[in-house]
């Protein structure tokens, strides 16, 4: 088992993202669904001279990204956006990419369920052929009532990544499951063999060891059903700016610049403009419980 690190919860170049991870000691990097940003030469070159791989990606729903929209031209631009990142993961020397079928954010339906459930399996079909000619495994993440409407518990992935494909995985979110699951560890012993990827935050979503999950009994229990690629830390540190802010140097004081779209999904996860200081302290915390678990 490693530990990896998202890179969508902060707007910075990725150098300053690649050399905090192996300053922290971390393995490798789950890197945002941005095929059209990165160069893969140079990024696998700023992996490689660090000493860190790229265990995969994450596919980022914004906008009209949207596997199951009523939109058929949208629904193509969609499978072809995983597609690119799928590429991009395989000439990084990924293994997984972690797929949200629906926009983030998005609580309303555009059509009724067998509709839906249709276009959602048709879609991930091309994507999980595609993921199978390039040698890139399949992820399909479930996330919580506030942030979707379509996926929240891993029984419901697991039935989608059935219908996709026999190889065609799942991955699971402590977080996530914290909300929406009666039992996290037996939801980790079903999804058993079609467990691609493992995301991890406590219970607050801070960094891990930070809220009130038993991270020697998640980790214990990934171990049991064989599970040996990455715990990909995903905190999203809610930003406070009230005189109960137990952390002063929690704020961004400087310019950062954001897209409406990145701004966008930052405010719909809670979060905003963290001091670097702030955050690499968020970073080294949470590989430090979990390596202590592991």
């Amino acid at each position: 088992m490693q530990v990896a690190m998202h890179n969508w919860m902060r707007a910075e170049p990725i150098e300053v993202t690649i050399a905090r991870l192996a300053k922290c000691g971390y393995d490798a990097i789950e890197i945002s669904g941005e095929p059209e940003r990165y160069d893969t030469k140079h990024v696998g070159k700023l992996l490689k001279d660090h000493k860190l791989t790229c265990w995969g990606s994450v596919t980022l729903m914004m906008g009209d990204r949207n596997l199951l929209t009523a939109s058929e031209t949208n629904r193509a631009m969609s499978v072809k956006y995983v597609k690119d990142t799928i590429t991009m993961v395989k000439e990084l020397g990924g293994q997984e990419i972690t797929i949200v079928p629906c926009t983030v954010g998005k609580l309303v339906p555009e059509a009724g369920p067998d509709e839906e459930w249709n276009w959602a399996v048709a879609s991930l079909k091309q994507c999980y052929e595609h993921g199978q000619r390039e040698g890139v495994r399949i992820a399909i993440e479930p996330l919580n009532r506030f942030e979707t409407y379509f996926l929240n518990r891993h029984d419901q992935a697991l039935l989608l990544a059935e219908a996709v494909g026999p190889s065609c995985g799942i991955c699971l979110d402590a977080f996530h499951m914290n909300i929406e699951e009666k039992d996290m560890f037996a939801a980790i012993r079903k999804a058993g063999p079609r467990l691609n990827d493992f995301h991890v935050a406590d219970n607050n979503r801070m960094a891990c060891g930070m809220g009130n999950l038993d991270w020697k009994r998640i980790i214990d229990t990934l171990k049991s059903v064989g599970y040996d690629g990455a715990l990909t830390v995903e905190f999203v540190a809610p930003l406070d700016r009230t005189p109960a802010n137990p952390y002063a140097n929690m704020l961004e004081r400087g310019d950062v610049t954001l897209t409406p779209e990145e701004l966008k999904f930052m405010v719909d996860h809670g979060t905003g403009n963290l001091s670097d200081e702030f955050y690499s302290w968020l970073v080294d915390e949470t590989i430090k419980t979990l390596r202590r678990n592991m």
